[in-house]
């Protein structure tokens, strides 16, 4: 890192956000990559996230995460959307040029990332159910189905709202019920479930199928249900996730891409034992 050189500026934005452990995960890629830049959280108001941003960039911020609850308000914001923005109708990572601001959603990327990469699980021709139907399930759709899996069933409480999902990626939906249609390789819970510990519908996994919580730092129902579930079954939350997410947005902003597992076997060391969770 030169010296005497100004740092370039990112943030998070997000309301609450004093929980984000986005500043500590990219001061280590920074660290990690040589990269003179700064990372800090920064606090919207609920009604002033545009101008919280406009003031940011116009005070020198090159880029930005952005965590709840203002990812839909980021989409609107952008100038261009990248197409995994426009398919996920959500925004998380914000780059600033003179031509205006570019919208991404890197959530997506880090979740194959993590499962693939990390984790060592293939996703193609794996039977992918993903429970959920909200911002969170939307984000990861597209970088699901880009892998090949076999076949792709998102399930909901309200089965509409899945159909209504399914159809806009070609991919098969329903309530609750689809669950029990068939056995799954890989399991991915998108709902709010693993931060209010609601009792979800059991799934039947394929053996040595991963069911995968995207919740982290603590033990969910989700995740205990599918430890239960049988011998050989993989069980995995949603840091890693985290981590792999923030690593897609740096590349980025930063046409480096940093490694990942020192990173993540930091956090996970760290965390262990505490409740946090976010962006």
């Amino acid at each position: 890192m030169a010296n005497n050189q100004p740092l370039d500026r990112y943030a998070v934005f997000g309301n609450p956000v004093g929980h984000s452990l986005s500043p500590k995960i990219h001061a280590l890629f920074a660290a990690q990559t040589g990269q003179a830049m700064q990372y800090e959280s920064i606090c919207a108001p609920l009604d002033g996230f545009a101008r919280a941003v406009h003031a940011f960039r116009a005070a020198g911020g090159q880029g930005a995460n952005v965590t709840v609850p203002f990812k839909v308000e980021a989409h609107a914001l952008s100038d261009e959307l990248t197409l995994r923005a426009q398919a996920a109708g959500a925004v998380n990572t914000l780059a600033f040029s003179a031509t205006g601001i570019l919208g991404d959603n890197t959530d997506g990327a880090g979740l194959v990332r993590d499962i693939t990469h990390n984790l060592g699980v293939s996703l193609a021709g794996k039977r992918i159910l993903v429970l959920g139907a909200g911002g969170a399930a939307r984000g990861v759709i597209l970088p699901l189905k880009e892998a090949a899996p076999a076949d792709i069933m998102i399930a909901n409480r309200t089965a509409e709202t899945a159909l209504a999902l399914a159809r806009s990626f070609g991919v098969h939906g329903g309530g609750f019920e689809v669950i029990q249609a068939c056995a799954f390789d890989i399991v991915i819970n998108a709902t709010s479930a693993g931060l209010t510990d609601a009792v979800l519908p059991a799934p039947t996994f394929t053996p040595g199928a991963l069911a995968y919580e995207m919740v982290y730092g603590r033990e969910t129902q989700f995740m205990q249900a599918a430890r239960a579930a049988g011998a050989g079954l993989r069980v995995a939350d949603g840091l890693g996730m985290l981590v792999e997410q923030a690593a897609e947005a740096f590349f980025v902003w930063r046409g480096v891409r940093p490694q990942t597992l020192p990173v993540l076997a930091g956090l996970r060391q760290a965390m262990q034992g505490s409740g946090k969770d976010g962006a």
